[in-house]
């Protein structure tokens, strides 16, 4: 089965996520990160922060608690991660409530190494309580196309 391309243009329900120190902590151990401002709030706040921020690519660990409807299909076998970007207007800080939209703004297909591939780019628009945006987090999914998962392996 291939993406359905009627899904482009859909979004998911919004949900929400409470920005909480451990989670910066956990997130800023896990990329490697040793900048004390990741950990000690007496730092963050020498900083001008009012609570530990999070790093910068802390939204990648944002997910909708339903899997997306232009997934639920697909042989999860043939879905690999691709590249994401992340356009920061300001930065989540412990404490912050924001809500997620996720949604799937297009389908380009591609030919690779390993035969034809789909690339589903999904954005996760990230607001927080007075619906301002703080992050939009574009991330690609590769769908690799039947038949052709032997010729990398």
């Amino acid at each position: 089965m291939e993406v359905d391309r009627s899904f482009i243009g859909a979004t998911m329900p919004p949900f929400v996520v409470e920005v909480e120190k451990g989670a910066i902590r956990q997130f800023a151990r896990a990329i490697g990160e040793t900048n004390p401002v990741y950990f000690d709030e007496a730092v963050a706040r020498q900083q001008g922060y009012r609570s530990l921020p999070a790093p910068p690519t802390f939204v990648a660990s944002f997910r909708p608690v339903e899997r997306q409807p232009w997934l639920a299909q697909l042989d999860s076998g043939r879905i690999l991660a691709g590249e994401q970007t992340f356009s920061n207007v300001r930065r989540l800080v412990a404490g912050d409530v924001v809500s997620c939209e996720m949604g799937l703004a297009d389908i380009v297909e591609k030919k690779g190494r390993s035969g034809v591939m789909q690339l589903l780019v999904q954005e996760v628009q990230v607001t927080d309580g007075d619906g301002r945006l703080v992050v939009v987090n574009k991330r690609i999914v590769i769908y690799r196309a039947a038949g052709n998962l032997n010729s990398t392996r």
